[in-house]
């Protein structure tokens, strides 16, 4: 009915508007800052992702301009789109109005969904891919309408374009439809074909990766050895409740079983078998807890629908609608603590009162703020205190230097807030900064280097000196205290020094 397709909209509209007047938040976000130095360097690859987001970034600041509500435009978008494609995947399942807004308001609230659509990254069109590619395997499977592995394909194709762990459904999907009755459309020519468009969509960045030598390969792999944290399966498993909001857990558990026993559901049993897969998987590359969370609106919309059906069954009318009305208040209770709606101290009493944090997703230490908050902390600080060493040195000293960074956020800081600094240009050994190189970096220019110990600076220049330090409030505890050093005379070629800053990770 087109009322149900007009509340769902609703709903994702709601969803876009309430993003967008509370983009302003605590400030840009690290990896925002990373994306946006990216979006000034458009290729078919970089280090730590594919080039989708990048591009729809730049896109969207040529259209909207470099307000924080215009870069976050699109992740709100999105995030307002896998709300509706969540109750569409309940109105495929035959759920009716009330059991399609469970499941869409089950992804509206799910604090991970929440935090991605609040700051730009691939992550909030992660979850969109993720949410098309379970629509439409179900009307798949669920209706037999082979011919659309084609927009499968498509879509599978694009979301790989975007990140690559759209990658671990599709693997799951491809065992589950090995190990099922659902084995016959390995054979279809219409899921070839559309295997084969995705190769086609996606290949421009794997010929990309050749060209560089595969450095998403060995990004990957320092990540899972030394950043990631290592979880075992039941404490993946516990993160996984936490991060898809602990209400919804009955939801989404009731739709897994479902789909893992129930004969209502045996057309879509390789989604549970992919579920399984994608969770393997995860758990033993040591991938990133919230990686998986994008297959949830599946699993709202099956749960929705399995409860839908038992109520109408009894000829119940009340359940479907209390569960929705418990997911509305339960879900705004928990919108603090996935973005910055409340001022920090209001969100520190917040948190305490309630009991929960997000999960530690990397192995550095936080202090009072999660990861996630405290990363967007810090830069202005860093920036003015580059600022105060920069307009320090000669004017022909100044000519010559460029500053050299840690961290990809760090760079991106000080290239984005530096134009009205009048700062030196700014180069890095991490990640994608490496590859972008030093430029035109001779051995005797200045070097302002940010980060690092006193040892690590001397080893790699004849003159050193401590000039000042970073502080801030909030951030990262590697980001405060942070020294910054003068350093004069590179004692290896700077081919050899670029080489030895390498730093994939």
């Amino acid at each position: 009915m087109r009322s149900d397709l007009a509340l769902l909209a609703g709903l994702a509209l709601l969803k876009v508007l309430f993003h967008l007047a509370t983009s302003q938040g605590w400030g840009i976000f690290r990896d925002e800052l990373y994306y946006l130095a990216c979006a000034d360097r458009l290729a078919w690859g970089y280090v730590d992702h594919p080039p989708l987001s990048i591009a729809l970034l730049a896109a969207a600041r040529g259209l909207f301009g470099d307000s924080l509500p215009a870069i976050r435009l699109l992740a709100a978008v999105a995030g307002g789109a896998s709300v509706f494609v969540t109750g569409l995947i309940a109105r495929a399942l035959g759920a009716r109005r009330a059991a399609q807004v469970l499941a869409a308001l089950a992804t509206f609230f799910a604090p991970q969904f929440i935090a991605v659509s609040h700051f730009y990254s691939m992550n909030a069109f992660e979850v969109l891919s993720w949410a098309l590619l379970e629509w439409l395997a179900v009307l798949i499977l669920w209706d037999d309408r082979p011919r659309l592995w084609l927009a499968f394909g498509v879509v599978a194709g694009l979301g790989l374009q975007n990140k690559l762990t759209v990658g671990v459904l599709i693997v799951g999907l491809v065992v589950g439809l090995a190990l099922t009755a659902q084995r016959r459309h390995l054979r279809s020519p219409w899921l070839w074909l559309g295997g084969g468009l995705a190769a086609v969509i996606v290949a421009p960045h794997l010929w990309w990766q050749v060209q560089h030598g595969w450095p998403t390969r060995e990004f990957m792999a320092n990540a899972g050895a030394l950043k990631n944290v290592h979880m075992g399966p039941l404490e993946f498993f516990l993160a996984q409740i936490t991060l898809a909001h602990p209400l919804a857990a009955p939801l989404w558990l009731a739709g897994l079983l479902a789909l893992w026993l129930a004969p209502r559901f045996a057309a879509l049993r390789p989604l549970a078998v992919a579920y399984v897969v994608a969770f393997a998987l995860l758990v033993a590359q040591a991938g990133k807890v919230y990686y998986l969370t994008p297959i949830y609106p599946l699993l709202y919309a099956t749960g929705a629908a399995l409860v839908d059906g038992a109520a109408l069954r009894r000829q119940w009318r009340w359940p479907v609608p209390a569960a929705a009305f418990a997911m509305l208040v339960c879900g705004v209770l928990a919108v603090p603590l996935a973005m910055p709606v409340l001022s920090v101290d209001g969100y520190l009493a917040y948190a305490r009162a309630i009991g929960l944090t997000p999960p530690r997703m990397e192995n550095n230490r936080t202090a009072e703020l999660p990861q996630i908050f405290a990363d967007m902390f810090g830069w202005t600080e860093l920036a003015d205190t580059v600022a105060r060493v920069a307009d320090r040195l000669s004017p022909a000293d100044r000519a010559r230097a460029v500053i050299f960074t840690g961290n990809y956020g760090e760079a991106g800081a000080l290239e984005w807030f530096g134009p009205s600094r009048h700062l030196p240009r700014v180069i890095s050994g991490h990640n994608s900064y490496w590859l972008w190189g030093p430029g035109d970096l001779r051995r005797d220019d200045p070097v302002i280097v940010v980060g690092g110990t006193p040892e690590q600076v001397q080893a790699l220049f004849d003159a050193v000196e401590l000039v000042d330090v970073s502080r801030c409030t909030y951030c990262m505890p590697y980001e405060n205290g942070l020294p910054i050093y003068l350093a004069r005379g590179a004692k290896l070629p700077i081919a050899d020094l670029w080489h030895r800053l390498k730093r994939f990770i």
